[in-house]
């Protein structure tokens, strides 16, 4: 039985990239893994739907208005486990991040090696990433390397992985972002995490989600929010998305460029 992997997009406003984001996404990457697309449209005013099912996007699911990353990213998670998704992706709409490297980043759960992979712009390239960004990334990279106390490159990718059971347990406590409580969420419940470079390239069109002083204001306090919330050790399976040695070996000979 193959395995259905669903990459899904949170969207908010983004028909000029969304297209371009998942013709990039690679759908024959193996003989025993389905890729599909999953668009979550955060309220977009604009034609971002029309251009995700032109481009071949197979669920869209809507929000009457914009509820913010955190939730888009949450029902991304949530109903990709509805589609009956072994495997879910996390990637951002706006053409920032490589979709051609999906096989990169779905190889350490194949091997067995991980359950929650991150793109890590900062193990891989990060030109034209402009330095008030890159030093905000760093800083809050660094407080959730402390929390966890393991070194973290990239703790705010748009490019992630997650196993089915990660899929199911992990847990984003507020809607603006996700990226610092997921991770921490996880890695406290017993999930494996692993960083794969990605090629990264500075978005062209639309506006990104995140404005510097909200996500000051909104991502500090749900840190903290998350640390101190018990969360209760998961029974993983680690061996639930292995494929044999051997056809690791095709994968990676299949992967799209």
């Amino acid at each position: 039985m193959k395995q259905h992997v669903i990459v899904f997009l949170p969207a908010h406003n983004e028909e000029h990239a969304i297209g371009e984001v998942i013709k990039q996404i690679p759908r024959s990457i193996h003989p025993s893994v389905q890729v599909s697309v999953l668009v979550i449209d955060d309220g977009s005013t604009d034609r971002t739907v029309e251009v995700a099912k032109k481009a071949g996007a197979n669920y869209i699911y809507s929000f009457d208005n914009n509820q913010g990353l955190g939730a888009a990213v949450r029902k991304g998670l949530s109903y990709s486990v509805e589609l009956g998704a072994d495997i879910g992706v996390m990637l951002d709409a706006d053409n920032e991040y490589p979709a051609w490297q999906l096989a990169d980043l779905l190889e350490p759960l194949f091997k067995g090696e991980s359950d929650y992979v991150m793109g890590s712009r900062f193990k891989g390239t990060i030109d034209g990433m402009r330095l008030h960004r890159r030093l905000g990334n760093y800083c809050f990279t660094f407080i959730q390397s402390l929390l966890l106390q393991r070194w973290i490159y990239d703790g705010q990718s748009g490019m992630r992985v997650f196993s089915r059971q990660a899929m199911e347990h992990g847990e984003i406590i507020h809607d603006y972002n996700y990226a610092q409580v997921i991770t921490l969420n996880l890695v406290r419940k017993g999930f494996r995490v692993k960083e794969v470079p990605i090629t990264y390239q500075v978005r062209s069109t639309g506006e990104s989600y995140i404005k510097f002083k909200a996500y000051l204001t909104s991502v500090l306090p749900a840190i903290l929010k998350e640390m101190r919330r018990p969360v209760q050790k998961v029974s993983i399976d680690y061996s639930a998305h292995k494929i044999l040695p051997g056809h690791i070996t095709s994968m990676v000979a299949e992967k799209s460029h």
